[in-house]
């Protein structure tokens, strides 16, 4: 009777144990399923810092593209010098010229990518309605990429997601 005893309550025990083991092995599988994220570094801030100190004042703008799948506005554009914080997020009037993505027929593809703008700002504004909000239009005469892999601009990467609906302005 001891005997029988001991075996059943040890089995007892093991019952408790593998379901708890399970548990604990299906958490750590699902905790790393999710994507990190990743933050702008101090080498991005420095990077960007003396990229903008190289440029030389003009009448040109600096852009970078800011694609969302549910919005229709192009992208942070600011003035050579300044820094990113200072950039407005615009409206591209394509009547002179189309926008770079619209114009390989590939609508997107450039998100996070950096230009050298020319064109001016119409001191008009053009309505957004997925974003509810007005924004500047830009009216674009040319563009020449600067970068395919420009140090990122926001606090993390989530920023630049396609699918993420953040708006944030860029912090540096």
């Amino acid at each position: 009777m001891t005997v029988k005893l001991v075996l059943t309550d040890t089995a007892a025990r093991a019952g408790d144990l593998i379901p708890r083991f399970t548990l604990c092995i299906l958490l750590l599988a699902i905790a790393g399923c999710e994507t990190p994220i990743v933050y702008q570094s101090s080498q991005d801030r420095a990077t960007i810092t003396a990229a903008i100190a190289k440029e030389t004042p003009g009448n040109y703008f600096i852009g970078r593209r800011f694609y969302k799948v549910d919005y229709k506005m192009w992208g942070w554009v600011r003035k050579p010098g300044e820094p990113w914080k200072q950039s407005q997020l615009v409206m591209f009037n394509e009547q002179k010229k189309l926008a770079p993505d619209r114009e390989h027929n590939a609508i997107g593809s450039d998100n996070n990518h950096e230009y050298r703008l020319n064109g001016y700002f119409s001191g008009e504004k053009v309505y957004e309605p997925a974003s509810d909000s007005f924004y500047p239009e830009f009216v674009l005469t040319s563009s020449t990429l600067i970068s395919t892999n420009a140090p990122l601009i926001f606090p993390d990467q989530r920023s630049i997601d396609p699918a993420m609906r953040l708006i944030g302005p860029p912090q540096y």
